[in-house]
């Protein structure tokens, strides 16, 4: 299954799956808007799975934008251990 970013009042709905195929794709497109705009907002409540690559490139782009003083904020439902993998890494990347 493919992977599509579509731009809705300034968030970028993300749907299909993140893993080791897309993930490439998706951080490149990622990192051109955050280097751009200085901020993004993904919605990933339609993604259908994630795989351990696309947590990676989440969390590459957490750091990286928090690095350059850009804003990057990840919303939508998701599921409770997809949750649990992004919060824990947010937890320990605020604290270090």
């Amino acid at each position: 299954m493919a992977l599509t970013i579509n731009e809705k009042h300034g968030v970028f709905l993300v749907e299909g799956v993140l893993n080791s195929i897309t993930a490439n794709m998706f951080q490149d497109q990622c990192e051109t808007l955050l280097n751009t705009k200085g901020e993004l907002t993904i919605h990933i409540e339609n993604l259908k799975e994630v795989d351990d690559y696309g947590i990676h490139v989440i969390q590459s782009l957490f750091q990286n934008a928090k690095q350059q003083s850009n804003h990057f904020m990840v919303i939508g439902n998701i599921s409770k251990n997809l949750y649990s993998r992004l919060t824990n890494f947010s937890a320990t990347a605020i604290a270090a």
